[in-house]
């Protein structure tokens, strides 16, 4: 979807998805120490909050002003507003400090392959030296066997695919698919995401 669909769907409703952080940022980054922090496709920004919350000095990108929009406010509800910079543009030509950031995460951003390769290279080298690249999204095996996500192959993640686009220079940590419980009306259901964690030596 573009600038404008997603506009629209987070006018909407109030809040597109919850204002608590994502379950596998929160596992894979609480014991880091605090520090530069980037938010590639932030939505409404409740991982760069919550980041912002213990410590980190967050950039949040996304091309959804509407999103940002209750970001903000989130940001203020929670008293971090001052610790966000919140940056509208599209990361299919958003231009990124290389060796910048001690953090760069990147949750459900879901492109075709040709415009997500380079937006993963660029965020890559981004990575500080002793930092950290963290990717989740819904994992190709997802439209089969789990719950919810696109229904498009095109967008959906493998690990080997993301291993691929970050080049040679960071160590992979871990990469591979984990399983998300999602509630609904017909109970518990189990979305499989792929999460791919680096380091930059």
């Amino acid at each position: 979807m573009e600038r404008e669909d997603w506009n629209r769907r987070y006018a909407a409703q109030e809040l597109v998805w919850t204002a608590e952080a994502n379950r596998f940022l929160v596992a894979e980054v609480e014991h880091l120490s605090p520090g530069r922090a980037l938010d590639l496709a932030a939505g409404e920004g409740r991982n760069a909050v919550w980041l912002a919350a213990r410590g980190w000095s967050v950039r949040a990108v996304d091309f959804a002003d509407v999103a940002f929009a209750k970001g903000k406010q989130l940001a203020r509800m929670r008293e971090v507003a001052n610790r966000i910079d919140f940056q509208v543009a599209d990361l299919r030509d958003y231009a990124i400090e290389p060796r910048h950031f001690d953090l760069v995460a990147v949750l459900y951003l879901h492109l075709v392959e040709a415009e997500l390769a380079p937006i993963l290279a660029r965020a890559a080298r981004a990575v500080a030296s002793g930092g950290t690249f963290l990717l989740v999204g819904h994992d190709a095996t997802n439209l089969t066997n789990g719950h919810g996500g696109p229904q498009d192959a095109a967008v959906l993640y493998t690990a080997e695919q993301v291993v691929a686009a970050l080049g040679a220079e960071l160590e992979i940590e871990k990469a591979g698919p984990v399983e998300r419980p999602v509630q609904t009306d017909a109970g518990t259901k189990i979305a499989i995401d792929c999460l791919v964690r680096a380091r930059r030596p």
